[in-house]
Parts: structure tokens; C-alpha cells; sequence
């Protein structure tokens, strides 16, 4: 029988990503503080992960220290985590642009956070998360904190099998703080999820003097050019690989989870795209306007990088005449927010493609 427990989203992300990291650097920063205390905290009285040891924790001076260690500890062979939002996301991206280079399999959990630009808000949207969108870091997103339990496992088991650094997020606040009873799910059903020939490759891949590897070269645009292209087949490989986890942990909970979930009636006329907690309150909404005879509908985004138009498409109901796109960012001077451009681009592709509006929603 499985095991409810009252917790927030940082416990339950802290929970699933205690068993699969080895080092975690970290460095507090509201709202995502309690996942690297909780981490901490279990290290410290012996907690062991899924490799029968206890994670070492290393709290640095910031969270470009927190990022630097997790790096480190990459590229000696160990798996390792950090946790941030909001600025510290941002201190973070120089070395996310080189994890995600040197196809490094991290996760960096994130309870996304309002920027700060004309005052400090520590509240949570997705503006932290939509600037690193361009590291080349895949992003998986939760809208409850059953989510966060069930897909933070997801995030890890893929980062190993693609050998590719993950952003897994979730709304700061409204899900990180949030308790619900959740169905917990056992270290034992996970143990034999991992890919251990990804895990052994990756192993063998870590800096070690008695096999020593040229690291860090500079390379002339010639080189440098092909490099930044050659990586192109594993983040398309990504998508079917966070499918098949998806697959798995349903046969452990019963719960099914998509790159793409469709919500709604199936010969719907309008229907939403979005991400994150918000999902929630548009599904509460979707059920009383079908109650009222509305053909209408919600598609949840949970992998949102890599963007999968393929699998997006394959969601949205043949039958649909407008879509609205709502995103929890702001981009000042660009033509839309960054998830109404990518649906955009998608639906251009379509015959006869429905009429798509970006609307902006709660920022701070």
C-alpha cells in the first residue's frame, strides 16, 4: 500500500532528489531554501540514496559557488543537484551554458521567482526560469505537489539516460510551500529505473589522473561551430526519453503524465495552453463551462524544453478555432512571451490554424 504524507513541494522534490544525487552545492535563496535544508538535514543524520551513501552537501558563498560545485562534481563522475530560483538561477548561467556543453547529467530543482527589475518581489512567477531557457538545459515543469513528487524522479532518470542537465521547476510559493497529502513513492520502486549503462558511461567519462582527458580546449569558429551543432541529436532524443520515464512511473502510481497533457472535451472549439500551477485552477474552470454545454480545453506543458512541436500538435483537437497561450513572464521589447511564440510557431504549420492570442498573468 502506498504511503500518504502531508508535505510541501520543496519536501517533495527534496525527497525524490536525495536519491539520486551524490553532491548537492548549495546556497539558500527564498522560496527554495527548505529543498537544500531538508537535503542537508538528512545528510547530516545519514539518509542514505539509492547508492547506499549519504549525499555530501557543500554550502558555498553564493549561487555561482553552489553551480561551480555541482560542476565539479559532474565532471568528476558524480551525480549532483543544486536548488535556487530568481537571481540565483541567473548567477547560475555561465556554468549551465558549459554543463549542458559537456552533456553533463544534473538537475537544478527551481521554486520559480519573480526577477527583481524596478522593486524585489520574492514571489513566484517564471521570469528566473525563462532566462535560462537558451542554455541549452532541458526544462520540466509540475503544477501540484503530487506532480513535483511523481516527475522530480522523471527530471533525474532522463538527465542520466539523455546525459543532459535538467531544470525541473515549479511554481514559487503556490507549489514549494504548498501542503497537500500526497502518495509518496518508495526509494525501492525507483532503484531499478536507472539506466546503468548511461550511469556507467557517464562514470567513466569523470576527470581521474590515472586516465587523463583534455578538458576545456579553445576552438577556432570551424570547430566551435560543429561542436554547438553536434549536440543537436541528444537534445532531440530527449522528449521520447522523458515519455518512456513518464510511462514507467505510471506503472508505479497509476498516474499518466505527458510532454503535453489535453484537458477538456475532445471536440473542443478554445482551448488554453500553460504551465504550471495555474493548470490546476483552469481544469476547476474547464469543468464548470463544459457543465454549461462550452466545447473547451487546457493543454498542460510539462516538458518545455526541449520544445517538441510534434507532440505539442499532437494534442490540440482537430475541431479547435482559437487558442490562447498564457504566460507567466515578461519579455520587454520582444514580439510575445516566450511559450506564445513557441505555440505560434507550431500552429503556423497547421492547415487552416486556429487564431492564437498570448495573454501575460501573474507576474510577482
Amino acid at each position: 500500500m502506498k504511503k500518504n504524507y502531508i508535505i510541501d513541494g520543496n519536501e517533495a522534490c527534496a525527497m525524490g532528489s536525495y536519491l539520486f544525487s551524490e553532491v548537492c552545492g548549495i546556497y539558500p535563496i527564498t522560496p527554495a531554501s527548505p529543498m537544500a535544508s531538508l537535503t542537508d538535514k538528512w545528510s547530516s543524520t545519514g539518509k542514505k540514496n539509492l547508492f547506499d551513501d549519504s549525499v555530501k552537501v557543500i554550502e558555498m558563498q553564493s549561487e555561482a559557488g553552489a553551480i561551480a560545485v555541482t560542476h565539479g562534481a559532474l565532471q568528476a563522475g558524480s551525480l549532483a543537484t543544486t536548488f535556487t530560483a530568481s537571481q540565483g538561477l541567473l548567477l547560475m548561467i555561465p556554468s549551465m551554458y558549459k554543463i549542458a556543453g559537456e552533456m553533463l547529467p544534473c538537475v537544478i530543482h527551481v521554486a520559480a521567482r519573480a526577477i527583481a527589475t524596478s522593486s524585489l518581489s520574492i514571489f513566484g512567477d517564471h521570469q528566473d526560469v525563462m532566462a535560462a531557457r537558451q542554455t541549452g538545459v532541458a526544462m520540466l515543469c509540475e503544477g501540484s505537489v503530487q506532480e513535483v513528487m511523481d516527475l522530480s524522479a522523471v527530471a533525474h532518470l532522463s538527465a542520466i539516460k539523455a546525459q543532459m542537465p535538467f531544470i525541473n521547476f515549479f511554481d514559487g510559493f503556490r507549489i514549494s510551500h504548498e501542503l497537500q497529502k500526497v502518495e509518496v513513492i518508495e526509494s525501492k520502486e525507483l532503484e531499478g529505473l536507472i539506466d546503468q549503462e548511461a550511469l556507467e558511461k557517464f562514470r567513466r567519462y569523470g576527470l581521474n589522473p590515472d586516465h587523463p582527458v583534455i578538458r576545456g580546449t579553445n576552438q577556432n569558429p570551424d570547430v566551435y561551430f560543429q561542436m554547438c551543432e553536434s549536440i543537436n541529436k541528444y537534445i532531440d532524443a530527449i522528449p521520447d526519453i522523458v515519455e518512456e520515464y513518464m510511462d514507467k512511473i505510471k506503472h508505479i502510481t497509476g498516474r499518466e503524465y505527458h510532454c503535453f497533457d489535453y484537458y477538456g472535451a475532445l471536440d473542443a472549439d478554445r482551448i488554453i495552453i500553460a504551465m504550471g500551477a495555474v493548470t490546476e485552477v483552469i481544469e476547476e474552470t474547464i469543468d464548470y463551462l463544459m457543465d454549461k454545454g462550452q466545447k473547451v480545453g487546457l493543454i498542460k506543458v510539462r516538458l518545455y524544453r526541449p520544445f517538441s512541436y510534434e507532440k505539442l500538435l499532437a494534442e490540440i483537437p482537430k475541431t479547435v478555432k482559437k487558442i490562447a497561450v498564457l504566460d507567466k513572464t515578461k519579455e520587454p521589447g520582444a514580439s510575445g512571451e516566450p511559450l506564445y511564440l513557441d505555440v505560434l510557431k507550431a500552429v503556423s504549420e497547421m492547415e487552416d490554424a486556429p487564431v492564437v492570442v498570448g495573454g501575460r498573468f501573474g507576474l510577482g
